[in-house]
């Protein structure tokens, strides 16, 4: 728990408050927030990518290939382009086109109403559109699922046609799509495939970049802040995006203070140890006692 610290009235206190009041507390004294956020804070608010909403969405995938979840389904090389966009397609509708508005994520729209924050997301889902945040104030840094790319990278350009992925989910039959509706790249004729980060990485178009110019223009202008770093339900699958930053600018900070809500424990370097907070209780839950106080 967060030991006492010149710069933070909180700490002071910290010991005798909920963890709902804790981060209230926090976000009203920071002078500028970063959020990251992980697919823990989307499982947390219902979209989970185990469980029912795997099973009830591809029990023939799941039945022919033995998969165990969604996302690593997601990269599963299927035996032919038809296949692949037949899964894609329902995962597409599923999690981006037809998800639904995610209360933590409202919780945390309104929490942040009028404080100087950021936020940096390795999640390509649909939940912060859905919640009506400023994307201006989003990076999205591993890609978005309503969008297509060149199989092959061969231009930095991505695609949406809503209309086509639902006209696969309605029309494929035995876990193909028909094939005059695989989508193919208008530069070099290879097909096209989602829009997200994988070993070979990914398309980063014009509106990627100007994404990460804001995001990086924003820890540019309040390096030397009181700066909160609040990563939410962010694991260790691709620690370079947002622990290890947030990590690495709380230890060049000394006003900077780093708060994870995770109810996994993660090794957090020793020298930040006194300015790190864990918050263990369930994320949905402590938001929205935090949005209600």
């Amino acid at each position: 728990m967060l030991q006492p610290n010149r710069y933070w009235q909180t700490s002071m206190q910290a010991s005798s408050l909920s963890q709902a009041d804790l981060l209230n507390h926090l976000i009203d004294e920071a002078e500028a927030i970063v959020i990251g956020i992980g697919a823990g804070m989307s499982a947390a608010t219902g979209f989970t990518y185990i469980g029912k909403r795997f099973t009830d969405a591809f029990p023939d995938f799941i039945e022919k290939y033995g998969l165990l979840d969604m996302l690593q389904a997601s990269l599963f090389q299927f035996e032919d382009t038809q296949e692949y966009w037949a899964f894609q397609s329902r995962f597409c509708l599923l999690n981006f086109f037809d998800q639904p508005v995610g209360q933590a994520y409202v919780d945390l729209k309104d929490m942040l109403e009028g404080k100087d924050y950021h936020i940096i997301t390795t999640n390509a889902d649909n939940a912060f559109y859905a919640a009506e945040f400023d994307m201006d104030k989003v990076f999205r840094i591993q890609g978005e699922y309503g969008l297509l790319q060149c199989s092959q990278r061969c231009h930095q350009q991505t695609y949406q046609n809503e209309a086509l992925i639902r006209e696969m989910v309605e029309k494929q039959s035995d876990m193909k799509i028909p094939r005059d509706l695989i989508p193919y790249c208008p530069k070099c004729g290879a097909t096209l495939e989602v829009n997200k980060r994988d070993d070979k990485g990914m398309v980063e178009d014009g509106h990627f970049y100007e994404q990460k110019e804001r995001y990086e223009q924003f820890l540019k202008e309040n390096e030397d802040k009181k700066i909160l770093f609040l990563e939410i339900g962010v694991g260790h699958t691709t620690p370079q995006y947002i622990k290890h930053p947030f990590q690495q600018m709380t230890e060049k900070n000394e006003k900077a203070l780093f708060v994870t809500m995770n109810q996994k424990e993660y090794f957090t370097p020793r020298n930040i140890r006194p300015r790190t907070v864990r918050i263990d209780e369930d994320i949905e839950e402590v938001l929205h006692l935090a949005n209600n106080k």
